[in-house]
């Protein structure tokens, strides 16, 4: 059987309960976008909470983290009660659809349904975890572009092959891209992630390239220096 959770160097995240289980894809949004000097932080689709606890070692902001799943944001509750960073931590159990927050953020992230347009799975917990029939890039986008402050900064991860039109949604609502990370899991390979950060502000795009493993098992010197105050045993 796999694994029942996944322990980082300073908090363990369970995922038995959650369609989907700790992966690359939501390590390096948690690792890669800009927090630093937020104060606010919503975490879309936190799942098992991995993303908003990441952001919380890495800034002193208050966040929330968003799950429209019951008992994937009962495990992501559990998950923030075991961690050091409980008392910064909100898990909210709603669709962000009707999510109105109180007021405004200086980030918001997500790591969002994908498979786009392939079929839909029998599983209907992984199904919504993993397809944008609950929540598509539009709805998304927009509602993101209503409650970020205009300082503020949405980063998101996404298939690389829907990157021009998730772009081309995001200007819609007068969002840029800003700074961009794609993502080569081996060699000679093409990104098959990116990772996209996005401001009201209209200015030049720092586009970047990270190769994870220069081979099977062994990780790049450029993805340990990104994931290493995570990471157990880099």
């Amino acid at each position: 059987m796999p694994q029942p959770f996944f322990q980082f160097k300073q908090f363990t995240v369970w995922h038995d309960k959650c369609a989907m289980k700790v992966g690359t894809d939501g390590v390096l949004l948690g690792a890669w976008a800009p927090v630093e000097a937020a104060k606010s932080i919503l975490d879309i689709g936190t799942g098992t909470g991995l993303v908003a606890i990441m952001l919380a070692q890495r800034s002193k902001a208050s966040i929330v983290a968003l799950e429209i799943d019951p008992v994937a944001a009962e495990q992501a509750q559990e998950n923030v009660n075991r961690s050091p960073w409980q008392k910064r931590i909100e898990v909210i159990n709603k669709d962000f659809k009707q999510f109105v927050p109180g007021s405004k953020f200086d980030v918001i992230v997500s790591n969002p349904p994908y498979f786009v347009d392939s079929l839909n799975c029998p599983d209907k917990q992984r199904n919504s975890a993993r397809h944008d029939s609950d929540l598509t890039y539009n709805e998304l986008l927009k509602g993101v572009a209503n409650i970020l402050s205009s300082d503020g900064l949405f980063t998101m991860v996404i298939p690389t092959d829907v990157e021009k039109r998730v772009k081309e949604t995001a200007l819609a609502y007068a969002m840029y891209p800003v700074r961009q990370l794609y993502v080569v899991t081996k060699p000679g390979g093409l990104p098959k992630r990116t990772l996209i950060s996005f401001s009201f502000h209209n200015k030049k795009c720092i586009t970047e390239h990270l190769l994870t493993e220069i081979a099977r098992h062994q990780y790049s010197e450029e993805y340990i220096r990104l994931t290493k105050e995570f990471y157990l045993k880099l």
